[in-house]
């Protein structure tokens, strides 16, 4: 079966390459995966920069996206003892370590959540000129590869 999401579907890596993933703890058989190489990264970037440039998502009002972000923190929270023995098998932490980072991981989803469904209008900078209105704003970049800690990949 094959596990790379990529562009909206499942699919298998480029190059065919499979990893084991073993449980640092004791060396026990996980799952055997599918390992994404560059050309997987490129596609998943092509694929996200053309969602982020030409979907609904930036259309999408700003309180709506911040209703997803807390979604995500609720099944997070509903499916925390799944996600903290995977964490563990994966990491090799102590079981109640990664059900510690499975709360870390729900409230950052919370605070951007609720940052977002806010509607923050950002943080107002006194430039010392009465007819100037400066604010520090974030948004997002658009989209990005990254490589995950091995100790928190979740988050």
């Amino acid at each position: 079966m094959p596990e790379l999401f990529i562009d909206g579907q499942w699919t298998a890596a480029a190059e065919g390459r499979k990893r084991e993933i073993r449980c640092p703890a004791d060396g026990t058989l996980v799952a055997s995966v599918d390992e994404g190489g560059a050309r997987d990264a490129e596609a998943a970037v092509a694929a996200a920069r053309a969602a982020f440039d030409r979907g609904t998502w930036p259309g999408t009002p700003a309180a709506e996206r911040g209703r997803l972000l807390l979604r995500v923190a609720e099944l997070l929270e509903r499916d925390k003892d799944a996600f903290a023995r995977a964490e563990s098998l994966d990491t090799g932490k102590r079981l109640v370590e990664s059900a510690y980072d499975m709360d870390d991981i729900a409230n950052c989803f919370r605070y951007f959540g609720n940052l977002v469904a806010a509607g923050d209008a950002g943080r107002v900078v006194d430039t010392g000129l009465a007819d100037v209105d400066s604010r520090i704003v974030y948004e997002p970049v658009g989209v990005c590869a990254l490589i995950t800690p091995w100790n928190y990949p979740l988050l």
